[in-house]
């Protein structure tokens, strides 16, 4: 048996309850993690509040996904890890997937990688599901090139931090949204270019501003929703928008008469539907060397939480005031 923080109904951050739960029986090409942190991801909150419920896995429920920890059982077939390794990825949390409040986590190693050296393992924890986000959106779909113009939504959010650190690494002039002067000194200090403060100046006068009414040529929307038609605004003509939060109803007459690309991420998919694993082991894996060579680095709020704090660090995530990703510790 092991101790786990688990839901059987969904509702508030009250929900969680301390429980005794089977050990994970160690499958092949699996490896088993001995839980040494874990992160608050939007998509753990919306799971537990029922919003996401086709996506949970069933009561009792042990979310989360990100994990870092070490290796104590490794399964048949994998020969990329072996005990003692120390390890992250975001391996689990979703329908059929155990999650990470938990002492032990089961993941498939396709899905993991080496734990950045540098970091500690709260950090490690913060990386995995937004990293391999932002690498989907701005690597891979958008293809981020030297000298282009990047415009990144929620510059110091989760997803939204690491996407001004990746257009950087690849070349590109980055500019970031935010609410504040303290958020707008952190995205400098990630790599941004440059600022707008959403609150104090229009996307359309900084767009004027900074590209002389041409637009950016990749538009990095972590937001979604009707922000969606202010990134077909800020984007060039023939650019490109990448979203990660795209589930509403928009007007694409602007996208068709800019001649935009659209781009939308679902980072889960892998996990819900057994395909392309190892793409994101193969991510996180170029995400250590980033963090290990200065290019990359976590955005962790001030505030740290212990795993029986977890309604409290849910509560934290939820309000608002949060910068930078929520972490627990065992």
């Amino acid at each position: 048996m092991m101790r786990a923080f688990a839901i059987e109904q969904f509702g508030d951050p009250g929900v969680f309850r301390e429980m005794e739960l089977p050990l994970p029986k160690v499958l092949p090409g699996h490896v088993l993690i001995r839980v040494a942190a874990t992160s608050v991801n939007p998509v753990d909150r919306k799971i537990r509040q029922g919003l996401s419920a086709s996506l949970a896995p069933s009561f009792p429920a042990v979310l989360h996904g990100d994990v870092a920890g070490t290796i104590v059982e490794v399964g048949a077939g994998v020969d990329r890890f072996q005990v003692g390794d120390a390890v992250y990825g975001c391996a689990g949390g979703i329908k059929g997937l155990g999650g990470a409040l938990a002492e032990y986590m089961l993941a498939d190693a396709r899905s993991i990688a080496l734990k950045p050296p540098s970091l500690t393992m709260a950090e490690a924890a913060a990386l995995p599901l937004v990293s391999i986000t932002a690498w989907e959106a701005l690597i891979d779909r958008a293809k981020v090139q030297p000298g282009q113009t990047v415009l990144v939504y929620g510059a110091t959010g989760g997803v939204g931090h690491i996407g001004v650190q990746l257009a950087k690494w690849a070349g590109a002039t980055v500019c970031g949204t935010v609410s504040s002067d303290e958020k707008a000194t952190i995205a400098h200090r990630l790599g941004a270019d440059a600022t707008v403060n959403y609150r104090q100046q229009s996307l359309e006068a900084f767009v004027a501003e900074y590209t002389h009414d041409r637009g950016f040529d990749i538009v990095f929307d972590t937001v979604g929703n009707d922000n969606l038609q202010n990134a077909f605004k800020a984007a060039k003509l023939n650019g490109t928008v990448v979203s990660i939060v795209a589930r509403s109803q928009q007007d694409l007459s602007l996208m068709h008469s800019k001649g935009l690309t659209l781009h939308l991420v679902f980072m889960l998919i892998p996990m819900l539907y057994d395909i392309g694993k190892e793409h994101h082991g193969e991510i996180l894996a170029n995400v250590s060397k980033l963090v290990e060579e200065k290019q990359l680095h976590p955005l962790l709020d001030a505030e740290q939480f212990s795993f029986a704090e977890v309604a409290r660090a849910h509560r934290h995530a939820e309000s608002g005031n949060a910068i930078g990703k929520v972490t627990l510790t065992v």
